[in-house]
């Protein structure tokens, strides 16, 4: 079993996100108690006889003077059987942009919805990006069920309905969990609640604990993407050129053979450095320098891979791409992508679909993608780009899309036919 878990929590305003965070933090001993004491003195000041434990994660005070939370918060707590970090996003819809960042590493997502609500649009809105996003595991907590009196017959409904919804969107049984919570009272979060002695699963913090997760993929093919060029050129290191990085994938060992994208120059790993010393291995995950034995001339944004597992080397991409902005795309828009760091122009060529996330069904053809619309599209790049499939790679098979005017981030893509 991993010692760690990334999770994500989703859902629509009110219902319950922050507190269900600052819960689990309580719960878990994971709150200073100079943090507990400045929550419980503003909880007094606000009239409340609990301390409010959405405090605990809504740390701008501009946040908690609106009563929203309208970015992503990281937060990390841990239990004796395992770590987590805890991605919390924001509910308003103008905000899906979040949930994007927020799921994008994500191995589980928490999905809230109100008991009294049920299932809603964004409830699956949500869903289907936590599926393009490829999130495996989902949680579907049906919160404040205190406020329907424990009412086996509602969550039932509820349950059934999203379990469905997942079911269309790809998630097979065994992946998706639906549990009965209230996170003011504390039912089945971190304990189990006697009034619900019909529901018979994990509390949430007993799943967290406990629910599989796939190891990083240290076997799937090497990934390394040049972040910086190491030249010292001191008395010391005359001749040293190292090459900068994080591992996005697979594992490196001196003497493997590898292929410098997209050049296409072929070489050998020579010794791999770190702050701590020379490595005989290093797997997805890993800072690293890497030297080689030919003296190249290697740039930022130039991608190191297994020679015998390359990535397509390509200037057209289809990709699915959340759009993020309130600009609408048009066929034949001018942007820039940027595929770790490295940036390039690129032409809109074609909108291919888009999905509905409420029908599950696709629109061909459509003549523009709208604020968090999802769309298959075309795009001519002005340069070759190494890419993988976002499915067999998420950290070389992902890139942003950006306004070439004034920098904004316009959309989220994913290398691959995502749908038809």
């Amino acid at each position: 079993m991993s010692s760690l878990l990334r999770l994500a929590t989703a859902g629509s305003v009110d219902d319950g996100k922050s507190t269900l965070v600052g819960r689990l933090l309580y719960d878990t001993k994971s709150v200073l108690a100079d943090q507990l004491d400045a929550v419980t003195r503003a909880s007094v000041d606000k009239g409340l006889s609990t301390p409010d434990l959405s405090l605990l994660v809504d740390g701008l005070r501009s946040e908690r003077e609106q009563g929203i939370t309208i970015d992503v918060a990281y937060r990390y707590f841990a239990t004796p059987k395992r770590s987590f970090v805890l991605a919390d996003t924001p509910g308003h819809v103008q905000y899906t942009r979040n949930t994007v960042t927020g799921a994008s590493t994500a191995q589980l997502a928490v999905l809230l919805v109100d008991a009294r609500k049920g299932v809603i649009e964004q409830t699956r809105r949500h869903a289907a990006v936590l599926s393009l996003l490829g999130v495996p595991q989902l949680v579907l907590a049906v919160n404040k069920i205190d406020l329907i009196d424990y009412d086996e017959a509602t969550f039932a409904v509820i349950a059934d309905e999203f379990h469905s919804h997942a079911k269309s969107l790809g998630y097979q049984d065994g992946t998706v969990l639906s549990i009965p919570v209230s996170a003011l009272e504390g039912d089945n979060v971190a304990s189990k609640s006697d009034r619900t002695p019909w529901y018979t699963g994990p509390t949430l913090l007993e799943h967290l604990e406990n629910v599989p997760v796939a190891p990083d993929p240290h076997d799937a093919a090497f990934r390394f993407p040049v972040q910086y060029v190491i030249r010292p050129r001191t008395p010391e290191y005359p001749d040293y050129r190292g090459y900068a990085g994080q591992i996005a994938a697979g594992t490196v060992r001196p003497g493997d053979a590898v292929v410098v994208l997209p050049q296409g120059l072929h070489t050998t790993v020579e010794r791999i450095d770190t702050p701590g010393g020379p490595l005989e291995e290093a797997g997805a995950g890993s800072s690293v320098t890497i030297l080689l034995a030919d003296d190249f001339d290697i740039a930022r944004g130039e991608l190191i891979a297994s020679a015998d597992r390359q990535p397509a080397v390509t200037d057209e991409i289809s990709a699915a791409l959340c759009w993020l902005s309130s600009k609408p795309l048009k066929p034949g828009a001018q942007v820039w992508v940027k595929h770790g760091a490295k940036t390039v122009k690129a032409i809109v060529e074609e909108l291919n679909a888009r999905f509905d996330e409420q029908t599950l069904s696709t629109v061909g053809d459509p003549e523009s993608l709208q604020l968090n619309d999802i769309g298959q599209v075309t795009l001519r790049l002005s340069e070759d780009l190494p890419v993988d499939d976002y499915r067999l790679s998420p950290r070389t098979g992902a890139f942003i899309v950006i306004d070439p005017k004034d920098g904004d981030t316009l959309a989220a893509g994913l290398v691959g036919e995502r749908f038809a």
